[in-house]
């Protein structure tokens, strides 16, 4: 009898083992592809920045990897259940690195970053850039740059970066929808929430590695190596500052390559979570019949597996639940994906911080909390076996609460240091001007100061000017970072009663509450984080149990795609775009053409950035509301069945309703 036993046990364990051993190498390239992301969409001001481009460019950049991902998902879905999905995951794996190499090219062919200076690179830079009057030394020529302009490589260099991002998202297609109907299909139905808590925390581990990967990575300048630390005379918060973003996705194409590699072992189909308990013969029998049913699969050709792709999307179509789910998707997703594509910039320019503090809190303040909040979301999930209408119900009414909490943002408010010719005149009017002639005053009109140009000083009077010249001194003491501009004419001019008017290299500090603003802004963001976090699991699981267990992969696949051609690819487009209409001082290239944005009028920024998303999220509740009044009258139907079936076949109607 002991004799008999023995293959059983071993059976069991091999099962279990292969199927956690799944989960875990698809939670490591979880980690992998999310870190990726997290890592990219915190970079882009960096790149921005980098290859001299405006937001809403930034914002194509981002949808490119939606781009790729649309390319082969709804092919990757419906084809790959019926192949060898693990290895097409660990292929994916492969791609996906070789996007992220992709990405990285650029900077070993662009050449050194040139930070934007008054003073010309023909010019000594011991030589500073003054109020001259009746000089006309330190204009910017005209002619001469444009030719170094047409020799400069780096012009167009930002289009590997969107082929690379092509590259990335295809490579990342198969991971989701094919590791996720692969856990469903031989998986408990008890331990699948479960199951998907940990992949959802997988999730959030990624972004918090990649963030503080960006962290460290933006405090490097981009030319790491290349440059003398004490040759930049800008600091980390300077909108010039170029950190090292092409180190970074190095290390994620390392990850994602070795993340990879286990799923090329593993076979293509298991035995069902709880079918080992059976007997030895049916567990033999089981492993037999799924055997002969993989060679019959391996001898379909496309054509016949091509025959039931029209049927499966005519039922998803069919399927309320699924497509007003679908609506609900695009909407939130449109919402978050822009928020947090451009919440490093926003932090920057409302807040005055650096790209690499902006980067560090948001990974510090929100991913661990929302890791927390999906696992707590699976574990309730599990423990209490809610249904469809029990899941869409906490969804819909936890998220409604975070939907009204998120308003508090905008009184966490937070005035940066005026600028003199753009946000208050140079009497100390309050203004807000996108217009050049503002620059220029009495204090400085003989000045010959170049106008396009951002080498921003901070007067003793608490004010920014554009350069030194516009503030309008004369004469300066020191070198490097510690460089001192002296008798600052328009900083005598705003009233300032000091006989000495100076100024220093750099912008001026914001208002004593920032700080407080700031603190005030991301514990409001933390909370709102685990709140909406709780409610993603019961949300995602009414998507898995609105569809019949063939449609699973086909489902999510298709739900996949839709939230990319109109969420994911968009988004960042017309957020970008809009944000580029708050641009009160664009940067300027060698050439003279106008570069990367380095100021915005943070008042109206501050409007679109937390408005558009508030307005796309509150239509996202219609949907949700027509979902719970379909899944109600469902569920009256199916309570008022189990009513009136006979007590002893109560439980097997009850089953069979899940």
């Amino acid at each position: 009898m002991k004799d008999a036993e023995k293959p059983h046990a071993e059976d069991k364990f091999c099962c279990i083992s292969k199927l956690k051993v799944f989960l875990l190498a698809l939670s490591l390239t979880f980690v992998g592809k999310t870190m990726s992301g997290a890592y990219m969409n915190s970079m882009y001001t960096q790149i921005e920045k980098q290859f001299n481009i405006p937001a809403s460019l930034v914002g194509i950049i981002n949808g490119s990897f939606e781009t790729g991902n649309l390319l082969l998902i709804a092919f990757v879905s419906h084809f790959g259940a019926k192949l060898h999905r693990p290895r097409i995951i660990a292929l994916g794996c492969i791609i996906l690195s070789f996007g992220c190499l992709l990405i990285s090219l650029p900077h070993f062919l662009f050449g050194r970053y040139h930070i934007e200076s008054s003073i010309s690179p023909r010019q000594n830079f011991s030589v500073m850039p003054l109020c001259l009057v009746n000089q006309s030394v330190f204009s910017l020529p005209t002619e001469e740059p444009s030719t170094e302009c047409e020799k400069e490589p780096g012009s167009l260099l930002w289009i590997f970066v969107m082929v690379g991002n092509i590259v990335r998202g295809m490579g990342e297609t198969p991971i989701m929808p094919l590791g996720i109907s692969y856990l469903e299909d031989f998986a408990k139905a008890e331990n699948s929430p479960f199951y998907l808590g940990c992949l959802h925390t997988a999730t959030v581990i990624g972004p918090f590695l990649g963030f503080l990967l960006a962290s460290f990575c933006a405090e490097l300048f981009v030319d790491l190596g290349s440059v003398d630390t004490e040759d930049i005379n800008i600091t980390t918060t300077d909108a010039r500052w170029v950190g090292a973003w092409w180190l970074g996705i190095l290390i994620c194409a390392s990850l994602n390559l070795l993340a990879g590699i286990p799923f090329w072992f593993l076979p293509k189909s298991l035995v069902k979570e709880g079918e080992t308990h059976e007997p030895e013969r049916t567990s033999k029998k089981s492993v037999v019949l799924l055997q002969e049913n993989d060679e019959n699969e391996a001898k379909q050709t496309m054509c016949e597996i091509a025959k039931d792709f029209i049927p499966f999307l005519k039922a998803l179509f069919h399927n309320p639940v699924y497509m007003l789910f679908i609506c609900i998707t695009v909407l939130q997703f449109s919402a978050f994906n822009g928020m947090i594509s451009f919440m490093p910039k926003y932090l920057e320019q409302q807040f005055g911080k650096s790209a690499s503090d902006a980067i560090f809190l948001i990974g510090v303040y929100n991913l661990p909390i929302i890791c927390v909040g999906y696992f707590v979301g699976g574990l309730l999930m599990k423990k209490f076996k809610i249904n469809i209408y029990g899941a869409a119900n906490i969804a819909f009414w936890v998220s409604l609460l975070e939907y009204l909490l998120y308003f508090a943002a905008y009184w966490t408010v937070c005035d940066t240091s005026p600028v003199a010719g753009l946000t208050i005149s140079y009497e100390g009017i309050e203004q807000v001007s996108y217009a050049e002639n503002t620059l220029l005053a009495g204090c400085n009109r003989d000045c010959d100061c170049p106008l396009k140009i951002w080498d921003p000083v901070c007067g003793n009077n608490g004010i920014t000017y554009l350069s030194p010249c516009l503030a309008g001194c004369k004469a300066s003491r020191g070198t490097g970072k510690s460089v001192v501009f002296e008798n600052c004419t328009c900083a005598a001019a705003s009233g300032f009663s000091s006989q000495n008017v100076s100024a220093i290299l750099g912008k001026c500090d914001g208002e004593e509450n920032c700080d407080k603003m700031l603190q005030y802004f991301l514990i409001l963001s933390l909370v709102c984080s685990f709140i909406f976090s709780l409610a993603a699991m019961p949300g995602y699981m009414v998507l898995i149990r609105s569809l019949k267990p063939k449609e699973k992969s086909f489902g999510v696949g298709i739900h996949g795609l839709a939230s990319r051609v109109f969420a994911g690819i968009p988004s960042p487009i017309y957020f970008g775009a809009l944000i580029d209409t708050t641009c009160l001082k664009w940067g300027t290239m060698t050439c003279g053409g106008e570069g990367a944005c380095r100021m915005y009028d943070i008042v109206t920024y501050r409007w679109l950035y937390l408005g558009l998303p508030a307005i796309l999220r509150g239509v996202s509740y219609i949907p949700s509301a027509l979902i719970l009044l379909i899944l109600k009258k469902k569920h009256v139907s199916e309570s008022q069945v189990l009513l009136n079936a006979p007590v002893e076949m109560q439980d097997k109607v009850q089953e069979a309703l899940k």
